[in-house]
């Protein structure tokens, strides 16, 4: 069988209701064609997107950005990068704080891990924990805030 035959037998059966088709020659060769199923495919309506604002930062404000912010009558620090909030150095380790702990500026509060990296995140300052603002394993954004302190 020429390649020519070969190529009008694929036509013939891709412009046909067959799914299948096996022949055998005289001299052995053989022929199994079958045809693919039919995917039905859904077409989605595209939803509009927001606008995003690009919004550029002074070159002062890309440093690394300062983890205190006073408010009323206390102080949140926040984290400095994005990553998993971890509130003890290990699953079976106590906490770094708790609500009520005194601490002093350097202290470790907790550790964020990014990028396979154990981060220690340290108090800016002496004060009290008032309030501890996310859970052990939480995903933390840069900003997000983690401690608020008086």
């Amino acid at each position: 069988m020429e390649y020519s035959d070969i190529k009008r037998l694929l036509d013939d059966m891709g412009n046909s209701k067959v799914d299948s088709l096996d022949i055998e020659f005289p001299d052995g060769t053989k022929i199994k064609m079958k045809k693919n199923e039919a995917k039905i495919i859904e077409a989605i309506e595209p939803r509009p997107v927001p606008a995003v604002k690009e919004v550029t930062l002074p070159a002062e404000a890309k440093e690394e950005p300062k983890a205190v912010v006073a408010t009323e009558n206390y102080k949140e620090v926040k984290s400095p990068m994005v990553g998993t909030f971890y509130s003890a150095p290990s699953p079976k380790d106590e906490p770094y704080v708790k609500v009520g702990d005194k601490v002093k500026k350097g202290d470790v509060l907790c550790v964020v891990e990014a990028m396979k990296l154990m981060n220690e995140i340290e108090s800016e300052f002496d004060g009290e924990i008032v309030e501890i603002c996310v859970k052990n394993e939480d995903m933390v954004e840069y900003g997000t805030t983690l401690f608020k302190i008086k």
